[in-house]
């Protein structure tokens, strides 16, 4: 990477922080190593370990976890300040490929706004992009994002009702109907993920940015319900067909937590390749949390859109394997 992109990226860097500044939002630093984690049967984790020095207060060797991002932090700090949170920090993903949109260690973007939900959260990251692309030509990643559900997203791309066929039981015929091969007993999530990353996904509008919004309740995340119980207040957000960012107003009963990190624990514990610690207490915190919406986002990403790049090799200053 040549010297002037170096500056190009920092100076997206500093309009970034600029952004969140002038609008009263407090800046966040948070350890990248920790005792445990989130359980998200989704990823994989890199774990690492403490050697205490001789002589040191603390006699065992103690397992630590570098964060996939930093919400487990982030969340403790909402709990005891309630305030508008970001944070721009490097995150780490086990079992990813690198190359053209994945690199295990990544730059995020997260920031969190009491009192929002994810509708409010889908202006203010219309209105980061404004204020990012102030001076760049670029009509493809311009706001206003296109606004579309799940649910309609199913029936223009996939050619059936997501939430009639999984009523019905008939989300295993529909992707054999489109030529997938879901092996036998494939639950109902599993499911949704196939026929979405292969049908859905590589359909989505390209010529200006979308909000996948209203994800289905039984793929488990900690976004709120919606009033229709079929589906959580959850959106991604893709640029050029390319996932930059994922959102929820987030769950804050904490028995609805609980169950949901015992749930994801349990599944992480028996399907992981890296099983990690997880905090049974976690949800305590959430005890008069404030209604809030999150937004995590992929910096490099966010610079390969910016920039008219086509690679996250393009953008890191150095690349894993090089």
């Amino acid at each position: 990477m040549d010297i002037e992109f170096l500056r190009e990226r920092a100076d997206i860097f500093k309009r970034v922080r600029r952004f969140f500044d002038e609008r009263g939002y407090l800046e966040t630093v948070t350890p990248v190593l920790s005792p445990n984690l989130i359980p998200e049967t989704c990823l994989e984790v890199f774990e690492t370990a403490y050697i205490p020095p001789m002589g040191s207060r603390i006699r065992e060797k103690q397992s630590f976890y570098l964060v996939p991002s930093p919400e487990i932090w982030m969340k403790k700090l909402i709990s005891a300040h309630k305030t508008d949170v970001y944070q721009l920090c490097p995150c780490f993903r086990n079992v990813e490929s690198t190359g053209r949109l994945h690199s295990p260690e990544f730059t995020m973007l997260e920031f969190y706004t009491m009192g929002a939900d994810y509708e409010d959260s889908i202006d203010i990251t219309e209105d980061l992009f404004v204020f990012l692309l102030d001076g760049i030509p670029r009509k493809s990643i311009r706001p206003p994002f296109e606004r579309i559900s799940m649910d309609d997203a199913f029936s223009r791309f996939a050619g059936f009702s997501l939430y009639a066929a999984a009523e019905k039981n008939m989300l295993e015929a529909e992707a054999r109907g489109l030529g997938l091969e879901p092996p036998p007993g494939t639950d109902v999530a599993a499911l949704f993920d196939l026929i979405f990353i292969h049908t859905v996904e590589p359909n989505l509008p390209r010529d200006r940015p979308v909000v996948l919004k209203d994800y289905p309740s039984f793929v488990p995340c900690l976004a709120k319900k919606r009033p229709d119980g079929k589906s959580v207040e959850r959106w991604e957000l893709y640029v050029r067909g390319i996932e930059l960012a994922n959102c929820y107003s987030e769950e804050t009963d904490p028995l609805n937590i609980r169950a949901y990190f015992e749930q994801e624990a349990a599944a992480k514990k028996k399907n992981s390749l890296i099983p990690h610690v997880v905090d049974d207490n976690y949800w305590q915190i959430f005890d008069g949390f404030p209604p809030c919406s999150g937004v995590a986002m992929g910096v490099d990403r966010l610079i390969m859109s910016l920039t008219g790049r086509t690679s996250i090799d393009g953008v890191l200053p150095f690349p894993m394997g090089r």
